[in-house]
């Protein structure tokens, strides 16, 4: 069965810009310190950045908070703990002063920008690149299977009212995709079984952090968060399910052991 060549018709272009941003995102991360440490402060102002001009905030205020809250970030890391976690909430406070509506929404994804940020930067840290690796996997995995799938497969959608391409299949089979990639690191990382299901979760927070955003764009009538990626848009719409998986993972480490390990059968 042929397919119609508007399901594909932005493939070329994805594919490749997909590819520039996984080289230089996983570049980053394999070389960590400050290599990873400036990735990430950069992606944080441009997040941040984005945010506020979907927003309405104009170009100064979308400056002033992004550079802002990549400074907050850096701050929050480099300082020691509890004297940097103010700021942490810091950008997101502080637009309340600069932004005359749609604050709400800014204080929820401001938080979470800078929260996933600051998580991503103690993964790093904290297990190395390996598991720095495996979260980009489990979240590209869903994010490129569901793209296939959704296409390929169709079927009912997931939620047209926000977001009109997504559809069941496509959400199943990230998924999948996920558990496979956990499937993988129990044969060659040496860990338990729990991070199959740890990577379906991950997946699940990337899927939501995507359509929190789609969400967020069909309310104020945007397609994308900027032209700064060709076949993307903008970074928030490339990094999206990023944040829902890191601000998740950070919050799972204390409640599951992680990475988990192997337990000998008695």
């Amino acid at each position: 069965m042929s397919l119609p060549d508007d399901k594909f018709s932005d493939l070329a272009v994805r594919l490749t810009s997909g590819a520039v941003v996984a080289v230089v995102g996983i570049s980053a991360m394999y070389l960590g310190g400050g290599f990873f440490f400036s990735f990430v402060a950069f992606m944080c102002g441009a997040l941040v950045w984005e945010l506020v001009r979907m927003l309405g905030g104009g170009s100064r205020s979308a400056l002033i908070l992004g550079a802002g809250a990549a400074a907050a970030f850096m701050a929050a890391r480099l300082l020691p703990l509890g004297v940097g976690l103010p700021f942490v909430l810091l950008p997101a406070i502080a637009g309340i002063a600069l932004l005359a509506k749609n604050r709400t929404l800014y204080i929820v994804f401001t938080a979470m920008i800078v929260i996933a940020c600051y998580g991503l930067s103690l993964l790093r840290d904290d297990f190395g690149f390996i598991w720095m690796l495996w979260l980009a996997l489990v979240v590209i995995a869903t994010d490129v299977f569901g793209y296939f799938a959704g296409r390929i497969l169709g079927g009912p959608k997931f939620w047209p009212r926000v977001s009109p391409k997504k559809t069941w299949s496509g959400t199943v089979a990230g998924w999948i995709a996920a558990g496979i990639v956990g499937a993988i690191y129990t044969r060659f990382s040496g860990v338990g079984i729990e991070i199959i299901g740890i990577s379906i979760a991950i997946s699940m927070a990337s899927q939501m952090g995507d359509i929190s955003e789609s969400a967020m764009k069909r309310k104020m009538g945007v397609k994308d968060s900027s032209n700064l990626i060709p076949g993307h848009g903008g970074v928030f719409d490339r990094f999206d399910g990023m944040l829902g998986a890191s601000v998740f993972l950070l919050l799972i480490e204390q409640l599951v052991d992680f990475p988990p390990a192997i337990i000998p059968l008695s």
